[in-house]
């Protein structure tokens, strides 16, 4: 028997028993989907954290207050107000940080933004000029506020193009709106940056840091510090400085005693992928299971196959079939289900990443080797569970087979 003629033998056989064969099919799609997507899911997430990161800007060193502890109960890191403009301000010190090119101090909070009739809650953030470059950012409309603005404590805003159309601002620049009860100038609109599953980098409204700790916080501290290093190779030596100089400002001797911690762009990016990466394999582990049940499936079937078609093979036998002839067009058949399986499944898994992210708020990222591998593995599942009920059916004896009811 030629190959051809095992092919034809062997669809014909999967077409006679059409119900049984979708069923079998079904085990192996919804594995291979649940594969492609878990997958897809965590590449998404992935990428979403690394653009929420990257947006931080570059080089970025990021320096949070330490924690508090009232009574019994500790506060978590940032919980404290251990650091403040003046600090900031003495890590802009070229004598003393000359790898710190960047600094931009912070504070946050979320308030409500009225425009004529309309109004919005965003975030204000507080900052200097230092702003822009450190967190790379760039102006679509107007200019960013100047050091006079900062020292004079102007109320002055630029504002994210989500909070400019949530506002109806046609024409922004030059209007005037309230933050709380107090009105600032809008002089700038930022060019758009996008937003990730948690983050809406559009969305905001800055203002002088003077002016945000005089009327909207009433305190001097800063929430966090951004610093940005001369080059990525200057990272460790910035890190350095900004260490050594905060240490001297809060008269702290040993280092493990600091009231402040820094953190690279680099270290939080390798957490957060890391995080990623441990969950989608946790997720690819419980949908590879799926699969060997549909694997367990193509067995079964193909057993009850051969127990069906024992007079057939008896007579294929008589007629001159060797085993190898018989144990092909079982692998045949098995194969062409994984096969089947995993084209279909695997249209499914791309069809559920392009109408799911419409329902969640997660982004699911489509990786070809992982959809070609998942067909792979589904013709290998048909071929590697078909091999024992092929060589059963192999070894039948013809007398024997020709025998049974």
């Amino acid at each position: 028997m030629s190959w051809l003629d095992t092919l034809r033998s062997g669809f014909e056989a999967i077409a006679t028993h059409r119900l049984r064969s979708s069923l079998t099919v079904l085990g192996i799609l919804i594995g291979i989907a649940a594969v492609i997507l878990t997958v897809g899911l965590g590449e998404g997430a992935t990428a979403s954290v690394n653009s929420a990161i990257n947006s931080l800007g570059t080089n970025l060193l990021i320096v949070t207050p330490g924690s508090t502890t009232t009574g019994l109960v500790r506060g978590g890191f940032g919980s404290a107000s251990t650091l403040t403009y003046s600090n900031a301000q003495a890590l802009a010190n070229k004598v003393d940080c000359p790898d710190i090119a960047g600094v931009a101090p912070q504070i946050s909070r979320s308030e409500t933004l009225v425009a004529g009739t309309e109004n919005w809650t965003s975030t204000v953030y507080g900052s200097t000029t230092g702003y822009l470059s450190v967190r790379d950012r760039s102006m679509a409309l107007g200019s960013f506020f100047t050091s006079q603005e900062v020292s004079s404590d102007d109320n002055v805003v630029v504002l994210g193009q989500t909070t400019v159309q949530e506002l109806g601002l046609s024409s922004p620049v030059g209007q005037t709106i309230d933050i709380g009860t107090v009105p600032f100038t809008v002089i700038g609109v930022f060019n758009s940056e996008g937003s990730s599953a948690t983050t809406n980098e559009d969305d905001l409204a800055v203002v002088p840091i003077t002016t945000a700790q005089e009327v909207l916080t009433g305190s001097s501290s800063v929430s966090t510090i951004y610093l940005e290093a001369a080059s990525s190779s200057a990272m460790g030596a910035a890190y350095t400085e900004a260490d050594d100089e905060l240490l001297s400002l809060h008269a702290i001797t040993d280092p493990a005693d600091a009231d402040f911690s820094i953190t690279s762009q680099g270290s939080i990016l390798q957490t957060a992928t890391s995080v990623d990466k441990t969950l989608t394999v946790l997720l690819a582990g419980i949908a590879a299971i799926s699969l060997l049940v549909g694997g367990i499936g193509v067995m079964n079937i193909m057993l009850v196959s051969v127990t069906e078609r024992i007079r057939e093979i008896g007579l294929r036998k008589a007629l001159g079939a060797t085993p190898s002839v018989i144990r092909r067009q079982f692998l045949v058949e098995a194969s062409t289900l994984g096969l089947v399986g995993g084209l279909v499944g695997a249209a499914l898994g791309v069809a559920g990443a392009e109408v799911l992210p419409h329902f969640i708020s997660n982004k699911i990222a489509i990786s070809l080797p992982a959809t070609i591998g998942a067909i792979v593995v589904a013709i290998v599942i048909g071929v590697v569970f078909g091999v024992y009920p092929a060589s059963r059916a192999a070894r039948l004896a013809p007398i024997e087979a020709l025998r049974s009811d």
